[in-house]
Order: C-alpha cells, then structure tokens, then sequence
C-alpha cells in the first residue's frame, strides 16, 4: 500500500451529504487537539494534507482523503467546550450519522494523549467501538513530550485504566519524531488485508 500517493478527497458537514462507500476506510477518531491532523499528516508522509490549528474544534466536517485503494475518513474532534451547543449538536448527528451508515469500514484509529487518562468522552467513544464490534486500535500521541522512564509507566496506567476492554491494542506514536508511526502504517495494511480475504 502506497502512503505516498494521496489527494484530499471532500468535506461535508451534514451525515446526509457523505457518499456511500466504495473502497476500505480507515476512520480517524479522537477529542479536538489531540493530534489527529497531525497523525494523519505523518502517516501519509505530508506537512500539510490535513489542516493543522493551534485552535482546537477547527476540524467541523468529516474529511476525505483518497489514496489508491483506500480513503482515511477523519472524523470532527469532539469535546471541545468553547462551542455553542447546536454546534456540538451538529457535530454529533455527522459523527453519529456516520457512523449509522452501511460503510466499508477497516480500521479505527481512537487517538488519546499518552500523557492523560482518557477523558470522559474518549471513554464513550472507546465504548462504543468495543460494544459495536468494530476493528479499532488506540494511538496514544505526543509520545515525545514524555520521557523514556515515563513511557512505560503511562503505558501501564492506561492499560488499567482501560483494562474492561480485552486485548486493546496501544500504539504509542508520536507526529514530531515519526516514531511509532511505522507501526500504525502496519495496522492499516493488515486491517485492508484482512478484510479482503
């Protein structure tokens, strides 16, 4: 699978303007400034094909990016406090819209702050996708923020504090340096591979 070869695709900002789905998606989840355009920009070897904000909750649609056999789908960041409520309303019937629909869904990436516990909301969106069956992994960003003797010390508080859900698969990453993004590549290309056999 190529990472390199990519173009953005649309935006919409209504459940009812997303086209169907023809071709694998890899969903990209997580609360407003947690990293996610960052993430996607490293995974797909760009500065800049998802915008980047200082300003959390710029991310208002659901956006498209298209590579040969395969779309990322980077969903609305969620939690942000300083929205009025019919925006967060309509953040959430496009998510939850999304969702609803019969999509050709391979892979999930839940993105929450290796330095935090999850937050509220990212625990329901971690229920969520545990309780509906989806194939999710969790990338724990801002890995270089922390240091080496405090990497695994986070790591083990997260797996208790997710420890209900059996087998969670972590991917500690980090969009500055690169690392642990190789990994995340992997996950995407076995979930492609997966469901095609």
């Amino acid at each position: 699978m190529n990472f390199h070869i990519v173009e953005f695709e649309a935006s919409y900002g209504k459940s009812s303007q997303i086209p169907s789905s023809d071709i694998p998606e890899i969903v990209f989840s997580g609360k407003s400034n947690v990293g996610k355009s960052s993430l996607i920009n490293k995974l797909l070897y760009r500065k800049s094909i998802a915008k980047v904000s200082a300003t959390p909750g710029k991310t208002t649609t659901v956006n498209f990016f298209r590579l040969s056999d395969v779309r990322f789908a980077d969903l609305p960041g969620y939690g942000y406090a300083k929205v009025s409520k019919s925006e967060k309303d309509r953040w959430a019937e496009l998510v939850e819209g999304y969702f609803s629909q019969n999509r050709n869904i391979s892979l999930i990436i839940q993105i929450c702050d290796i330095r935090h516990s999850p937050t509220k909301d990212d625990m329901a969106m971690i229920d969520f996708l545990y309780s509906t069956g989806y194939n999710f992994i969790i990338a724990l960003t801002k890995l270089d923020k922390l240091k080496k003797s405090q990497i695994q010390t986070r790591i083990n508080d997260l797996r208790n504090e997710l420890s209900e859900y059996k087998d969670i698969k972590l991917y500690p990453c980090s969009s500055q340096t690169g690392e642990g993004t190789d990994e995340i590549r992997k996950a995407i290309e076995d979930s492609i591979s997966d469901k095609s056999e």
